[in-house]
């Protein structure tokens, strides 16, 4: 990995890369989306502080576990402008995250459990089908892929899969 001498303060985009591993498309990417920021030189060459290298890695580690770039710069917005965050900054931003990833893992494992059951089954049911209608809240008054509104007297949502017989249902996962 290269190093920059402590005495260079800014880096350009290709340093930044090459010390953070993340490519400069990336870089602008962050950038574009407010999780860093750089200056332009009198040529309109971007110049990043060396703070940014933290933030990179701090990024990068925060999409590493699924967070979402809008979360992570909700989270790089709380520090102040200019300074490298810290572990302890990490670690209190982390800890707000936990809940959240404690709950996709759950999600995660229901849907391992019943990607087996489906398996098995194979019917792919778009009624009851736990992969194809996750967490249905709407799957005992409606049926299909798309939630119409109920018209009072009005015909019902038809099923898009067509017809099944009881036994089929019965075989259903």
């Amino acid at each position: 990995m290269p190093q920059i001498p402590e005495k260079i303060h800014e880096l350009t985009v290709g340093q930044l890369s090459a010390r953070s591993g993340a490519a400069v498309s990336a870089l602008h990417f962050y950038e574009s989306k407010g999780l860093i920021s750089s200056r332009r030189t009198a040529g309109n060459q971007r110049r990043y502080t060396r703070d940014a290298l933290r933030r990179v890695a701090f990024v990068r580690a925060a999409q590493r576990v699924g967070i979402p770039l809008a979360t992570i710069r909700d989270a790089l917005a709380e520090l102040p402008e200019e300074r490298t965050p810290t572990r302890e900054d990490w670690a209190r931003l982390s800890e707000a995250w936990r809940s959240e990833l404690d709950e996709r893992i759950k999600q995660l494992n229901r849907l391992r459990d019943h990607l087996t059951d489906c398996i098995g089954c194979g019917c792919l049911s778009l009624d009851t089908c736990a992969l194809s209608n996750p967490d249905d809240a709407f799957g005992d008054r409606l049926t299909g892929s798309r939630l119409m509104s109920e018209r009072p007297g009005g015909p019902r949502p038809r099923h898009s899969g067509g017809a099944r017989t009881t036994a089929q249902q019965d075989q259903c996962c």
